[in-house]
């Protein structure tokens, strides 16, 4: 599979241009220029199979480290306050992982980190209450 089988090459690029200087990259904002935000949960977890390297079934930081790389093999890595900002929007309950329903809320209901929450490690998560997609 090609991440241009499921998004436009134009939106991917749109979206790399928005985040190409460190330390740039905002979640939702990429989310939303690449089209991903409008992806239903079936979408996104091919997305999601897509980004996961070792297909463990989980994203860690060191696949996150190569996200936007992913869709561009020419893009930056993520810097490593990007990487753990993006890591503590989605892992909820601390495990250092994302799973395939994390994947899908945190495309759809990003909650910005702070960069002292990220970096003193107090974590910020999503909001709470919302439903996997999947089963």
């Amino acid at each position: 599979m090609s991440i241009t089988d499921v998004l436009s090459a134009d939106d991917i690029a749109a979206a790399l241009q928005e985040c190409q200087d460190p330390d740039t990259f905002e979640p939702q904002k990429f989310f939303q220029t690449s089209g991903l935000s409008k992806m239903s949960a079936s979408q996104v977890k091919d997305v999601f199979r897509f980004l996961d390297n070792d297909q463990s079934g989980y994203l860690d930081e060191d696949e996150l480290k190569f996200f936007l790389q992913k869709f561009e093999s020419g893009a930056r890595e993520l810097t490593e306050s990007e990487t753990k900002s993006l890591m503590a929007a989605a892992d909820n309950d601390g495990d250092g992982k994302i799973g395939a329903d994390g994947t899908f809320t945190l495309v759809h209901h990003t909650k910005q980190c702070s960069p002292r929450s990220t970096r003193e490690g107090l974590g910020c998560g999503i909001r709470q209450g919302l439903t996997s997609p999947f089963p």
